[in-house]
């Protein structure tokens, strides 16, 4: 969501495109093949940054999993800011994708939000209309919960292979809803209570577990802001000096943090500077050490386990 400029109405420019082309080809220098677009992300003007470098260099494509989202639209004369996964508009999202992005199909699918209304029966047409055409090879959903999963894929002929949700060492209710699920420390994260099953209901039925802010917008990785809380400032210090220890970036300190949790965790990293990108990548070269994971956990939380 970084690509195409500003998210206003103004046109792309050539500027847009060369950044878009000098992450590309940092990514997949380092190993990087994966590419997390949504119909929104500046209006559209970062699927046509990509799709303008397809069409310059068409070999590309080929080197990539290209994956979108739809479902989040934007306020307009027709209503306010809303959620529709209706099977008109996936179908129209794809199509207007497709278009934006020079290609014939999308690897990925994604519904980028629950939506209150969604009727399943419907989604499932408009997901085997598309497989159908050869639109869209695989389907995933984010920021779903175990029981959406499960009502949404109990009408599926196809099955849901991603779930993309905010997983990151900042936002870690994800881990306090198994850790903490049975003492007091559980009521003073609200936000868990959404978690407990998703991550065991994801693993058990072999849907890949895709984190977005996984670098958690730099703040403990060299952009700690003024009002940091005591925990942040204790967490990005932690993880400088275990970056400094390892001989690492300390975004791949952060990455190798979720990478180590068993469902096997695929960060979806939010910057488009090649050399963070490259940073990045060096997670790979690196298994945590349980002492590591678990210090970095406790900072992060504040405070230590039950």
């Amino acid at each position: 969501m970084g690509f195409g400029g500003a998210w206003n109405g103004d046109a792309l420019v050539e500027g847009d495109v060369a950044r878009a082309e000098a992450a590309l080809d940092a990514a997949l220098g380092a190993g990087i093949a994966v590419l997390d677009h949504a119909d929104i992300y500046t209006l559209g003007k970062a699927e046509q940054a990509f799709g303008a470098l397809f069409q310059r260099r068409p070999s590309l494509r080929e080197q990539v999993l290209l994956q979108s989202k739809c479902g989040i639209r934007f306020a307009d004369a027709a209503g306010p800011k809303r959620y529709e996964l209706s099977a008109a508009h996936i179908e129209r999202s794809v199509e207007a994708s497709l278009q934006r992005l020079h290609t014939d199909r999308l690897d990925l699918l994604l519904l980028h939000r629950p939506d209150p209304l969604m009727q399943p029966a419907e989604v499932a047409e408009a997901f085997a209309r598309l497989h159908r055409a050869g639109k869209v090879r695989f389907f995933g959903t984010s920021n779903m919960h175990a029981a959406q999963l499960q009502w949404l894929g109990r009408h599926l002929s196809l099955p849901l292979v991603v779930n993309q949700l905010e997983m990151s060492l900042a936002q870690h209710d994800w881990l306090e809803a198994g850790t903490t699920f049975n003492d007091p420390q559980a009521m003073a994260s609200p936000r868990a209570a959404a978690w407990p099953g998703t991550l065991e209901h994801c693993l058990a039925h072999g849907v890949q577990l895709q984190a977005w802010g996984a670098l958690a917008q730099g703040r403990l990785s060299g952009r700690l802001p003024a009002d940091a809380s005591p925990a942040q400032a204790k967490t990005a210090a932690l993880v400088g000096r275990i970056a400094q220890r390892q001989g690492l970036a300390p975004e791949a300190v952060l990455l190798a943090w979720l990478m180590r949790h068993p469902a096997q965790i695929q960060p979806v990293i939010g910057t488009a500077d090649p050399a963070r990108i490259r940073a990045c990548a060096q997670a790979t070269a690196w298994e945590m050490g349980r002492e590591d994971w678990y210090a970095l956990y406790e900072a992060a939380r504040g405070r230590e386990l039950p």
